[in-house]
């Protein structure tokens, strides 16, 4: 797949078990913006590690059975869309001659003991994913890769949105995180991921 592939939404019809065979072996490469990235490539690598982190997340989660009915269909969704940006990002730096970082070891503690748990703990990637990319899009010089991930961004506050709703989070700084949006720096997001990673 292409960059410009990519941006028109081929991803929507890749099968999440493609994906999930992506997942393999530790490496944890991110950056903030700026000159902390020394390229296109950097940023793109740097949306993958997340990107690996909520889909295993939802894998994991979603086995569990913790959600019925209306909340186990979006949760589901919500993870093979993480599963399909894995693949297209992984195939898109691939396509640019790169190489594509790899799975980072996890432990998801405790985050999956209830539905109010995983839920909360879903809240909280959903949210981290919208701000990491945010802090990231500045970096991107390549307008194709900057709209493949504004795409990516989108997807990932609806789902937060999503979820902020099945927790009954209030309308304004719960569901929705004000009328703007705020980027991460590096230092604010591997704190917020760090506790997750083991290697």
């Amino acid at each position: 797949m292409n960059r410009r592939d990519f941006v028109k939404g081929s991803v929507a019809v890749i099968p999440s078990t493609i994906a999930l065979q992506m997942l393999t072996g530790p490496q944890w490469v991110w950056a903030q913006g700026g000159a902390e990235f020394k390229d296109d490539l950097e940023v793109a690598n740097y949306a993958l590690t997340l990107e690996y982190l909520e889909s295993e997340f939802y894998k994991q989660g979603n086995a569990k059975n913790l959600l019925k009915g209306k909340e186990a269909e979006y949760v589901r969704k919500i993870g093979a869309d993480e599963d399909a940006h894995v693949d297209a990002l992984t195939q898109m730096i691939k396509g640019a001659q790169g190489t594509p970082a790899a799975k980072p070891q996890v432990d998801f503690k405790d985050s999956f003991m209830t539905r109010d748990s995983f839920l909360t703990t879903a809240y909280t990637f959903e949210n981290l994913g919208v701000s990491a990319y945010l802090g990231a899009a500045g970096s991107i010089k390549d307008k194709d890769i900057l709209q493949a991930a504004a795409g990516i961004f989108g997807v990932e506050c609806r789902h937060a949105a999503v979820i902020g709703n099945l927790l009954e989070k209030p309308a304004e700084g719960g569901v929705f995180q004000g009328a703007q949006e705020k980027g991460k720096t590096k230092k604010e997001v591997l704190a917020a991921a760090g506790p997750f990673i083991k290697a």
